[in-house]
This record gives C-alpha cells, sequence and structure tokens, in this order.
C-alpha cells in the first residue's frame, strides 16, 4: 500500500503551477542562467517580493525580537506562556528564526542533546542496498526547482540522501516511505543535516505515528475521521463526493503525509509547518477541511464536477489566488476543530471499522498534540532518566541536656524599690537622707 499511494505523490505536469513549492521533471538539467531564485530560493519562482497581505518590515521586526525572547528563555516559556508561543505560531514564525525556532518546537533539539553522535554514526554507516536504490531514484523529484536541489551532485541532495538513509538505519523496522522525501527536504531548506534528521524523526513518531511506516495504518484511519468530520462540517460536500465516488484515499494521503509541501505555494507551506509543529495534527484536519471547501464549497463548483476525474481536478487546481498565506490561513485558524474533538472522533471510527478491512487493522499510537504535549512528555522523560536521587539521610541529633526549671524570683519580703536596685544596678549616691526617729504606731496616731 505504501508503494501505491506513494506513487500518486508525483502530480501530472499539467496540475503544477511555477509559484508553488511544485517542480516538474522534465527541467531537471538545470534552468537557464537568466532565470533568477525568489526569496525561498525556488528559480523563476514568483515571490520575490512578499504578496498581498504580508506584514510590514516593522512588524516583522517586532515579531523577531517576541522570538528572540521566548527562545532565549524556552523552558520558561513554555512553561508560562504556551499560548503565546501558539499565538506567535498562528501568526507565522519570521523566516530569519525558523531553523532556530522549529527544532525548539518539535522538541527535536533535545532529542540530538540526549544521543550526542548518533547521527555521525548513522551518516556514515552503509545504508541498506534496497533502500539506498530507493532513495536514490526519488533524490531528483525532490523540489527541482530549487537552488538547492538541482544538481544531483549538490550539497541538497547529497544532504536529503544522508537524512534519508540515516532514518532507515535508526528505524530498520519502518523503512523509507517516499513521502518522507518532500517533508526532509523541506527541513534541509532550513536546517542542517543533523538537525533536520532529528525533526523528522519527531514528526514520524511523535506528530504522525504510523504514517510511515509500511502498512499507513494510521493514513487509514486518519482518512475516515476525515470523512466524518466533513459529513458533519460539510455535509454537501460530502454528499457529493460519496455521489461520484471520490473517496479520501485518493487524495488525502499526497496531503497529510507531505504536510501539505506539495499542493500549497510555499510560503503558505511554511506558515501551516508553523502551525503543525506548534499545535499537532488537527492543523492538518483544518487545512484539508479548507482545501475542500474552497473547491467544492459552492453548488456551482459541485455542479461543475459531475464525474470522479472533474472532481479530483477540482481538489487539485484550486486557484493560487486563495491560497495566500495569510487569507488562507485566517480561514485554516477559523474551523472549529479542538483536540477533543479529534479525539472523539477518532475513538468513534476505531470502534466502527469492519474486522474484515484490508491490512491490518490500526492500531492508534501515542500521538502528542503539539509543541506543549511534546515539551511535557520531555520533561517528565528527562526527570526519569536524571540521576538517581539521593537516598535521604536521617541525622539523630543527640537530646540535649534537661535545663533546671526556671525558678520564679522571691519577692516576698522585699520592696518594689529593692528589686529595682538589684535589676538596675548599685543605688546612685547622693545627700543622705535625713533619719526620721523610730515612733510607734500609737505615738503617731496619738
Amino acid at each position: 500500500m505504501a508503494q501505491a499511494l506513494g506513487e500518486d505523490l508525483v502530480q501530472p505536469p499539467e496540475l503544477q503551477d511555477d509559484s508553488s513549492s511544485l517542480g516538474s521533471d522534465s527541467e531537471l538539467s538545470g534552468p537557464g542562467p537568466y532565470r533568477q531564485a525568489d526569496r525561498y530560493g525556488f528559480i523563476g519562482g514568483s515571490s520575490a517580493e512578499p504578496g498581498p497581505g504580508h506584514p510590514p518590515a516593522d512588524l516583522i521586526r517586532q515579531r523577531e525580537m517576541k522570538w528572540v525572547e521566548m527562545t532565549s528563555h524556552w523552558e520558561k516559556t513554555m512553561s508560562r506562556r504556551y499560548k503565546k508561543v501558539k499565538m506567535q505560531c498562528r501568526k507565522g514564525i519570521p523566516s530569519a528564526l525558523r531553523a532556530r525556532c522549529w527544532p525548539l518546537l518539535c522538541g527535536a533539539h533535545v532529542c540530538q542533546k540526549n544521543s550526542p553522535g548518533t547521527y555521525q554514526e548513522l551518516a556514515e554507516a552503509p545504508g541498506d542496498p534496497q533502500w539506498m536504490e530507493t532513495i536514490g531514484r526519488d533524490l531528483h523529484r525532490q523540489f527541482p526547482l530549487h537552488e538547492m536541489f538541482v544538481s544531483p551532485q549538490g550539497h541538497g541532495q547529497q544532504g536529503l540522501l544522508q537524512v534519508l538513509k540515516a532514518y532507515t538505519l535508526y528505524r530498520p523496522e519502518q523503512g523509507y516511505c517516499q513521502a518522507q522525501g518532500p517533508v526532509a527536504a523541506v527541513l534541509l531548506m532550513h536546517l542542517p543535516p543533523e538537525e533536520a534528521f532529528w525533526c523528522l524523526v519527531q514528526i514520524c513518531e511523535v506528530y504522525l505515528p504510523g504514517y510511515y511506516g509500511p502498512h499507513m495504518e494510521a493514513v487509514r484511519l486518519d482518512a475516515e475521521v476525515f470523512m466524518a468530520l466533513l459529513r458533519r462540517l460539510l455535509p454537501h460536500v460530502h454528499k457529493h463526493l460519496q455521489q461520484v465516488g471520490v473517496g479520501p484515499l485518493l487524495y488525502l494521503p499526497e496531503w497529510f503525509l507531505c504536510l501539505f509541501a506539495r499542493s500549497l505555494p510555499f510560503p503558505t507551506v511554511l506558515r501551516v509547518w508553523d502551525a503543525f509543529l506548534s499545535e499537532g495534527a488537527r492543523v492538518l484536519f483544518r487545512v484539508g477541511l479548507t482545501l475542500v471547501r474552497l473547491a467544492l464549497g459552492t453548488a456551482e463548483q459541485r455542479g461543475a464536477c459531475p464525474g470522479l476525474l472533474e472532481t479530483l481536478g477540482a481538489l487539485r487546481a484550486i486557484p493560487p489566488a486563495q491560497l495566500q498565506e495569510e487569507a488562507f490561513m485566517s480561514q485554516v485558524h477559523s474551523v472549529v476543530l479542538s483536540e477533543r474533538d479529534l479525539q472523539r472522533e477518532i475513538k468513534a471510527q476505531l470502534a466502527q471499522l469492519p474486522d474484515s478491512a484490508p491490512g491490518p487493522p490500526p492500531r492508534p499510537q501515542v500521538r502528542l498534540a503539539g509543541a506543549q504535549a511534546i515539551f511535557e512528555a520531555q520533561q517528565l522523560a528527562g526527570v526519569r532518566r536524571g540521576a538517581k536521587p539521593e537516598v535521604p539521610r536521617i541525622v539523630v541529633q543527640p537530646p540535649e541536656e534537661p535545663r533546671p526549671p526556671r525558678r520564679k524570683p522571691q519577692t516576698r519580703g522585699k520592696t518594689f524599690h529593692g528589686l529595682l536596685t538589684r535589676a538596675r544596678g548599685p543605688p546612685i549616691e547622693g545627700p543622705p537622707r535625713p533619719q526620721r526617729g523610730s515612733t510607734s504606731f500609737l505615738d503617731t496616731r496619738f
């Protein structure tokens, strides 16, 4: 099934657009010298200048300063101010800081710190010949119009080969999936190979476990969940897809497995990734629902797609003007879909799956819901993996010597002046007082 789904990831040339991250295999010999790269590195692309709705330079500078401050105290930020991190991710991480923020959001920096030298060993080790041949055939298909991946001997294709080979050695039971190619390529556009490798590990094992394995059981489960969400949120579109026979496995794997890297303009792809690394897999469902609504949301659009081929063409040929980053992401974040709703739907679909379904039954693996859940899990794992706690020592102090009871001062038969004299010291010397005669009480009174 993995091979069958992988073949669908290459779009026909007529559905490709030069303004997006897609490219044609017919241009592998390299572009002409007169074509220049845009600000994302795509040769001949239309992203040389910021598009409509792009924030001004002063606002970008303010966001950069906020991200520098947040990443300088990352643990404190994630512990106390994650809502601010999420909102800044929704606004878009500045391009200059994605290389710093993506590994922090997905927890790749912790994996790299806990496994020093692992990537170097994997990169230097010989790969499995079976996987190496398959990876080598796919290298030239990954963004052939990007300046990093134009030359077969360039650092882009060679770095991609090393990252994908390292993952097959790191997880030999899973091997290589063709959809990992564009994901790893986008990471290499922003990160060094070692950091890109650990980000790929986090995406495959924490964000989307079960997506890139031999049977892709998690993809089949999420396809059923997506159709259930369509039935609830877009009932007319769901009815049309059912009538023309367009199942979710005909278009959803290309979207979800590649994280929309082959389906959206590249500036929008980066914004989707910012939100995905922050909030988790539910962002993929929001983006997918938004694309379906843009393609088939109106009665006129559905009427123009009477059959299967026309409907698939509409899903793959949404006008680029509707996919501009600011307007499109605003619609994505307006989709009402919480993590609780998603988990509830997953449980409902698991209960409804027939036992006779082809392939192994989907076994839901632990899928962490974004950067906050990953941070908390890594903090807990760090505590468990840390040094052994010190055994508390019981110190027995010797008993103190009993103090004699405090005696009450003897004041009987003593004048108050005498007590003050003893308390304050010797009396002050002065002229002698006149001595009174000793007269009896009777003499004085009578």
